[in-house]
């Protein structure tokens, strides 16, 4: 397949939003599910009040919060980030292909896309000064920038790239981030500013860090490369031509999921306590699992979306597309309503809480989120962050 079509299907040019009727269930419903894995993933940098043990956990849990926490360890952490990383790989190639579609050079399509990572950036850095440094949009927003080089590339250099990239990850990029995830994680603190100041400095701070330190190990390249491939292969597009593939793909991917996150998950459990050394590998065996782990997650959805392909954009499936459609918004909805609530500038109810308590409120908070989606769905509106993004990337559309 190539990503530039023989014919055009449209006068050159930025194309127009994509319509309920062209979008496709699965990738949507898929980025539905991913939302209620990065609020569950994120809500613990909220918490406070509490000290951390050798292993970086909240001290002073309870045998609820450690069974909680081994189940987010064993199924949820550092699963959403390869997820959306996929799916940003997606949403990159199906805006490419739309371009090159209504006739646009491949200069012109780079040029649009850059905008755009560029925006992102932009929009991470607020999100991660203003209200949580754990921002993941200024990061990808930098890969993407990297990204447009793929964008017209042919699927054999398209496959080379990502071996290529898989190769340096495995070797360089994953043992980076174990050793940088081992590392004390204990917040500087001082009583010379307030704890929201000392928020704007470290979401100042921590944004440029997270954007070199994601470029430099390349740990994403593989996996935006891979959803490249994903919208090029149909697997999401089109589920129902490709099922066994999928099941494959799904059942592979939850066999890796669990057998590379057990050891962290006993960690967290508090049934193994491992040296530096073992627990160093432990979390890069966890981290690379969960590159696989995410594309097998996001294939779940995909034959999730067609077992309930009947409901079409109605009920529960409805409801995870509507936030899907709306991602933007829902991902920065979380942090406007979880940190305010929990952190220590804001209402402080993270003060102490017990890992199943703030699994409960981020599950809470992804629930409003989905109400919202809903809401706007049924209005018949985009998300506002969505609709501001794309005025921002493409401008006005002139009559």
């Amino acid at each position: 397949m190539t990503t530039t079509p023989l014919a055009t299907t449209g006068p050159p040019g930025p194309p127009a939003s994509i319509t309920k009727t062209e979008r496709s269930l699965a990738p949507d419903i898929a980025r539905g599910g991913m939302l209620l894995f990065i609020a569950l993933a994120n809500v613990p940098i909220h918490l406070w009040g509490m000290s951390l043990d050798k292993y970086n956990h909240n001290t002073g849990q309870s045998g609820a919060d450690h069974i909680a926490y081994f189940v987010e360890q064993l199924l949820i952490a550092d699963r959403s980030r390869p997820m959306f990383a996929i799916l940003y790989g997606f949403g990159i190639a199906v805006m490419a292909s739309r371009m090159f579609a209504r006739g646009m050079e491949a200069k012109g399509v780079r040029k649009i896309l850059r905008r755009r990572s560029w925006w992102l950036i932009a929009f991470g850095f607020l999100h991660a000064t203003l209200l949580f440094f754990g921002d993941i949009l200024a990061p990808y927003g930098a890969m993407g920038l990297i990204a447009l080089f793929f964008v017209n590339l042919s699927d054999s250099a398209l496959k080379k790239w990502l071996w290529g990239s898989v190769a340096y990850v495995v070797v360089i990029g994953t043992p980076m981030m174990a050793y940088f995830y081992t590392a004390s994680a204990e917040p500087p603190t001082s009583e010379d500013i307030s704890p929201y100041l000392g928020q704007l400095i470290m979401g100042a701070i921590a944004s440029p860090v997270a954007m070199l330190a994601l470029v430099f190990t390349g740990t994403f390249f593989p996996l935006i490369i891979a959803g490249m491939m994903l919208q090029r292969s149909g697997l999401l597009n089109h589920p129902e031509q490709h099922l066994p593939r999928l099941k494959t793909l799904f059942l592979s991917g939850m066999a890796v999921n669990v057998l590379s996150s057990l050891p962290v998950a006993l960690i967290a459990l508090g049934a193994w306590e491992p040296s530096r050394g073992l627990w160093v590998g432990a979390v890069y065996l966890t981290l690379l699992g969960g590159m696989y782990a995410g594309l097998g997650y996001i294939c779940g959805f995909a034959l999730l979306a067609h077992k309930l392909r009947n409901f079409g954009r109605r009920g529960i499936p409805g409801a995870l597309a509507a936030v899907g459609e709306r991602s933007l918004t829902s991902y920065l909805l979380q942090s406007i309503i979880m940190a305010p609530l929990l952190t220590m500038w804001g209402f402080g109810l993270g003060e102490d809480l017990g890992y199943l308590g703030a699994f409960g409120y981020a599950f809470a908070t992804w629930l409003a989120t989905v109400a919202i989606a809903v809401m706007l769905d049924k209005a018949g509106k985009r998300g506002p962050f969505e609709v501001l993004l794309r005025r921002l990337t493409y401008g006005r559309r002139k009559a």
